[in-house]
């Protein structure tokens, strides 16, 4: 009996299709975190569902919900307000614009925490940084400023 040989080419195919489900499964949001996301994408005001970075819940630890977030000490607010608003000068931070920018980023963290943190069961919030979006915006993240205790 001929059983078909897979070509070199399909192999690849295949390991990169289970790569990437192995992948998905790692990563996705637990049941509760796809939960908070729903609230959070209802109840969000016109300012928060026009900002241009968007605040999800990754996942949940008992009472805190693990949010994600643009900015930390390790990458400041200005690297990503310049990939979002190139025409902004970051580095002036008396800059009007940049001012404005800033606080629209805080309002719109705080507004995305208050919905979470209102939910029944949840307490906290702990943000962790979006590497993988800082990342697809050419922002270069220091190695200790990437979390590893998924």
């Amino acid at each position: 009996m001929n059983r078909p040989q897979l070509k070199p080419w399909q192999w690849m195919l295949l390991a990169l299709g289970l790569l990437t489900l192995i992948s998905w499964y790692v990563h996705r949001p637990d049941g509760r975190a796809r939960q908070l996301n729903d609230i959070l994408e209802t109840t969000a005001s016109p300012q928060l569902k026009a900002y241009p970075y968007e605040f999800r819940v990754l996942r949940t630890d008992g009472g805190t919900a693990v949010m994600s977030t643009p900015r930390n000490f390790d990458v400041p607010a200005l690297k990503m307000l310049g990939a979002l608003y190139p025409n902004i000068d970051v580095h002036n931070q008396n800059d009007p614009d940049f001012i404005k920018a800033e606080k629209a980023l805080a309002d719109a963290q705080f507004e995305a925490m208050t919905i979470v943190r209102s939910q029944p069961g949840i307490s906290n919030v702990r943000w962790e940084l979006d590497v993988s979006w800082l990342r697809s915006h050419s922002i270069d993240v220091p190695d200790d400023a990437v979390p590893h205790n998924r």
